[in-house]
């Protein structure tokens, strides 16, 4: 069972930098063949690319245990990213995961967990806001 007391607990934070390389491989792992995202030195961040580095930091399902997350019963629900700036390659982003919400359906067969990451650039602009809901099922 997931232990509703984590709720507004703060999960993880780390920095990554938006590197170029990266960038050009995602375009190429999405297919996307626009130019604008693989060429020149300031390449935009595509939609869903924050996602990605928010899973890059060292052990990202560290705190699962800990608020009751099983990893073999975990399914994604969902996930949404509002953007309020863009952002470039080149650009070191904080990223800050806080546990949102916590509640249970079908009597209790399925277990929700909303998760909300506040990204800011290294000056504290807010950058974006990243949101999952992880359902864990039982039975």
């Amino acid at each position: 069972m997931i232990d509703r007391k984590h709720i507004g607990r703060i999960v993880s934070r780390h920095q990554a930098e938006v590197e170029r390389g990266r960038l050009r491989l995602f375009a190429k792992a999405i297919g996307e063949t626009d130019r604008r995202w693989t060429e020149g030195e300031r390449l935009p961040v595509p939609p869903t690319f924050l996602f990605c580095l928010d899973m890059e930091r060292h052990d990202p399902y560290d705190w699962y245990a800990e608020v009751g997350l099983e990893l073999p019963k975990v399914l994604h629900g969902e996930q949404s990213f509002t953007y309020m700036t863009p952002c470039h390659s080149g650009d070191v982003l904080s990223f800050e995961t806080r546990i949102e919400d916590i509640y249970d359906k079908k009597g209790g067969a399925l277990e929700f967990l909303v998760k909300s990451t506040r990204v800011s650039s290294l000056l504290g602009e807010h950058v974006a806001d990243l949101r999952t809901v992880i359902v864990q099922r039982h039975g």
